[in-house]
C-alpha cells in the first residue's frame, strides 16, 4: 500500500495542474505531511453540508477540543458550521469520533473517509485531534481563512487512512533569549506545528543575552537581565565588531506563560521550559553578581557566543536561588520535563574559585568537569523531588550523568549514542541536520545566518535511530527535534523562513518510518501544501530543496 502512496500524490498533482477549478483539484489530492502509515484510495467524497454533524463521546471535553477544530474549518468558507453533537452511533452525513481499544499507540488512529460519512477511531483523545489533522490536509486550503466564499462546498476525498507515529518525542524549540517574538506569533509557530503533528514545543527561555520569563521572588530578573544595551551588527564572528546602540528586551509575564502552555495543551502539545545553568548566565547574573564567582559587576551580553562568567557552584546561595525560580516555573509548566540546558560552560572562574575548589575537595571530586555533573546531579534531585524530570544538552554526559537524566544530543549523535548505551533516554536534534539557523540554500542572497549549509534535502536524509545501537539500546530513542537559534533572527518573518518547511520535514521524521520516507514523494506533498500554507500567512522558504553542493561534487 505504501508504494501508492509515494506515486499517487505525484501523479494526482499533475492531474490538479490541469484542472480549471483549482478548489476542487485541490481537495482531491492527499497530500499529507507528515505521511501516514499507509493510505487507500476510495471513490467519491464526502461533503460538508448544513446538516452534517460531528458525533464526539459524551462528556468528553478532550475530544470536543478535536471536534471544535473540525467544526470551525469547515464553516469557514461555508458559513455552515456543523454542530457538535454527544452520541455513540454514527449517522449519514455525519463525522463520527469514538475510542477504540485496539488501537495501542497512544496517538495512533484511523481515518476512514466515504461519500456517506466519515468515522474517525483512536486509542486516545490525541489520536482523534491528528485524525483530525489530517482531515484538515486534505481539505482545501479555503478552510484556514476565517471568511465565507459564496457557494463554496467543503468536500474531501474517500480514502481509509491507518496511522501511528514512529517516535513518543515530536518537537520543536525556539531560542527567544536572543531575540524575542510576540504572544501571536508563539501561538502561529504552535499552530504549525499542531498541524504537523509534532508534540512539544522547546521554549529557550533564558540567556546571556536576555531573561525572558518573570520570576517573581526576583524581580531583577527581568528589571535588569531582560534588557540589553545594545545588539551586535552583522555576524558576531567577523571583527571589528560593530553595535547597533540600541537597547533591546523585554519578558513574558507568568500570565502570558500560562496562556501560551494552555493554547499549547488546546493542540496536544506540551511545553518544556529552558532554564539555563551553570552557564548561558550572564543575564541573569548581571541582576544577582553576588551568585558569580568574581562578585561582577556585569551587563546582559550584547554579542554572541560564550561567555565566561557562569554560576557559583561553590555558594549555597547558588542553589537557592535556582530552587526558588525552579519553584515558580513547576507552577507555570505542568509537563513532566525541564530542560535546565548545561551546555558550554566554561571553566575558568571555578578553576580560580576559592568557593569551588572548596567544594570539588569536600565532594570528593576530581576536576570541574565533576564539580559541573555534581550541579547538575543536586538540580536533578529537586526536580526528582517535585514530581520532574530533567532534560539536558549532551555536555551533561561530561563528569558523569545524573541518574535519570534524558540528553539532548546536539554536537552531533555521539552524545546520543553514549546516553542511550548507558540507559539513559535521548531525543536527537543534532546540529548536523535539524539546526535551522543555518543557512538553507547558498549564502549569497539569502539573509544572514550562523554559518553552515543545511538544505530541505540533508535535513529530510535524517534517521534519528543509529545502526551502532542495539534493538533494545535504539528504544531509548525517545525522538527528534529541531532547533531554532536566533542570535541572527530578529523578526517572526524571518523566523519563520528559516524553520519552514524545513520543521516539516523534521516532523515526518518523526512520524513516518524511515522505511517509508521518500523525498521526491515529500515534495510532490508540499507542493499540495504550499496553497495551505499561504493562506495561513507562513512566510515559507520558496528556494531550491535539494542538495546542490552534494550534487556539485558528484
Amino acid at each position: 500500500m505504501r508504494k501508492m502512496l509515494i506515486f499517487l500524490p505525484v501523479l494526482l498533482l499533475i492531474f490538479a495542474g490541469c484542472d480549471k477549478n483549482s478548489t476542487e483539484s485541490a481537495q482531491s489530492v492527499p497530500a499529507i505531511i507528515p505521511a501516514p502509515l499507509s493510505l487507500t484510495p476510495g471513490k467519491g467524497h464526502f461533503r460538508f453540508t448544513t446538516r452534517t454533524r460531528i458525533i464526539i463521546p459524551a462528556g468528553d471535553n478532550e475530544a470536543r477540543l478535536a471536534a471544535g477544530l473540525l467544526a470551525s474549518l469547515a464553516g469557514n468558507p461555508s458559513g455552515a458550521v456543523p454542530e457538535i453533537i454527544e452520541g455513540e452511533k454514527a449517522a449519514r452525513g455525519s463525522v463520527f469520533m469514538a475510542y477504540d481499544p485496539q488501537i495501542t499507540n497512544a496517538e495512533g488512529y484511523v481515518l476512514d473517509i466515504s461519500s456517506k460519512q466519515i468515522k474517525i477511531s483512536a486509542g486516545t483523545a490525541a489520536g482523534l485531534f491528528y485524525a483530525v489533522q489530517s482531515l484538515r490536509q486534505l481539505m482545501p486550503p479555503e478552510v484556514e481563512k476565517d471568511q465565507m466564499v459564496e457557494g463554496f462546498a467543503v468536500k474531501v476525498p474517500a480514502c481509509v487512512i491507518r496511522d501511528e507515529p514512529a517516535f513518543s518525542y515530536r518537537g520543536m524549540h525556539l531560542d527567544v533569549g536572543r531575540h524575542m517574538f510576540p504572544v501571536a506569533e508563539i501561538k502561529k509557530y504552535i499552530d504549525i506545528l499542531a498541524l504537523h503533528k509534532m508534540n512539544t514545543f522547546h521554549w529557550h527561555l533564558t540567556e546571556d543575552q536576555g531573561w525572558r520569563i518573570e520570576i517573581k521572588k526576583y524581580p531583577r530578573l527581568t528589571e535588569v537581565g531582560a534588557f540589553r544595551n545594545e545588539t551586535v551588527i552583522g555576524h558576531a564572528g567577523r571583527p571589528p565588531l560593530k553595535y547597533d546602540g540600541t537597547r533591546y528586551g523585554g519578558f513574558y509575564t507568568q500570565e502570558e506563560v500560562k496562556e501560551v502552555v494552555a493554547y499549547a495543551k488546546e493542540r496536544f502539545i506540551t511545553v518544556i521550559p529552558e532554564i539555563e545553568m551553570p552557564g548561558h548566565a550572564l543575564a541573569a547574573l548581571a541582576a544577582y553578581p553576588e551568585l558569580s564567582c568574581t562578585g561582577g559587576p556585569f551587563e546582559v551580553a550584547t554579542k554572541w557566543g560564550v561567555h565566561q562568567e557562569i554560576f557559583c557552584a561553590g555558594k549555597e546561595e547558588t542553589f537557592t536561588f535556582l530552587q526558588d525560580i525552579l519553584t515558580e516555573v513547576f507552577a507555570l509548566f505542568p509537563g513532566t520535563y525541564v530542560h535546565i540546558g548545561g551546555d558550554e560552560a566554561p571553566k575558568a572562574r571555578w578553576e580560580k574559585c576559592r568557593l569551588c575548589q572548596k567544594r570539588i575537595k569536600d565532594e570528593g571530586l576530581a576536576d570541574e568537569h565533576e564539580l559541573q555533573s555534581y550541579f547538575i546531579q543536586r538540580i536533578e534531585k529537586f526536580l526528582l523531588a517535585n514530581g520532574k524530570k530533567l532534560i539536558g544538552w549532551d555536555e551533561i554526559l561530561e563528569g558523569g550523568l545524573a541518574p535519570e537524566a534524558t540528553v539532548m544530543s546536539w554536537r552531533g549523535i555521539k552524545g546520543g549514542i553514549a546516553a542511550a548505551k548507558e540507559k539513559h533516554d535521548v531525543i536527537m536534534t543534532p546540529n548536523s541536520h535539524v539546526y535551522l539557523d543555518y543557512y538553507q540554500a547558498e549564502p549569497a542572497g539569502e539573509p544572514l545566518a550562523i554559518g553552515g549549509y543545511l538544505p530541505l534535502e540533508k535535513v529530510y536524509s535524517f534517521n534519528p535511530l543509529p545502526a551502532e545501537l542495539t534493538p533494545e539500546e535504539q528504544k531509548h530513542i525517545l525522538g527528534v527535534q529541531g532547533n531554532v537559534w536566533t542570535e541572527y533572527i530578529s523578526t517572526p518573518e524571518h523566523m519563520e523562513y528559516m524553520a519552514f518547511p524545513r520543521a516539516f520535514a523534521i516532523a515526518e521524521t518523526g512520524w513516518t518510518p524511515d522505511r517509508l520516507k521518500d523525498f521526491e514523494d515529500f515534495l510532490a506533498r508540499l507542493e499540495v501544501q504550499k496553497k495551505r500554507y499561504d493562506a495561513l500567512s507562513i512566510n515559507y522558504f520558496k528556494g531550491e530543496y535539494r542538495n546542490t553542493r552534494a550534487a556539485a561534487t558528484k
